[in-house]
């Protein structure tokens, strides 16, 4: 891939007039990424306290952060997220502060009753994980 998910944030699934709610959102975050989301879909980014159902959901994670506060969010997260709504888990790619293992997002997402899928490079200091709920294809 020759454009990051950053520049390219329809690789997100995201889509126009979609809202996307933020979850775990501290001041190490990517903001090209944030802003990509928004371009896109014309819409900012709700937070956690967000009141209404949502259509996709992306959650800063970083090692250091608790597996089971990460399998209790995405729990949190996944009720509010309309059913066939992308969830992605963004996490410091490795070398990076903050840099989470692969094994960690599948375990904390097989807690929650989800599927993650391969890493996905979002940006040059970002790696994404797609959840899917159990028996959901690609």
């Amino acid at each position: 891939m020759t454009e990051t998910a950053s520049q390219k944030a329809e690789e997100f699934g995201f889509h126009p007039g979609d809202i996307i709610q933020e979850w775990l959102w501290d001041d190490d975050v990517d903001d090209a990424i944030r802003a990509s989301i928004e371009d896109l879909t014309g819409e900012e980014l709700v937070d956690e306290d967000y009141g209404s159902s949502v259509d996709g959901v992306i959650i800063w994670w970083r090692d250091g952060d608790d597996e089971d506060e990460l399998s209790d969010t995405i729990v949190d997260a996944t009720g509010v997220l309309d059913e066939s709504g992308p969830l992605w888990v963004l996490t410091p790619k490795p070398g990076r502060p903050g840099a989470a293992s692969s094994s960690t997002v599948q375990n904390a997402a097989k807690t929650a009753g989800m599927n993650a899928a391969t890493p996905l490079t979002v940006s040059p200091d970002w790696n994404g994980i797609r959840l899917r709920a159990f028996g959901k294809g690609k």
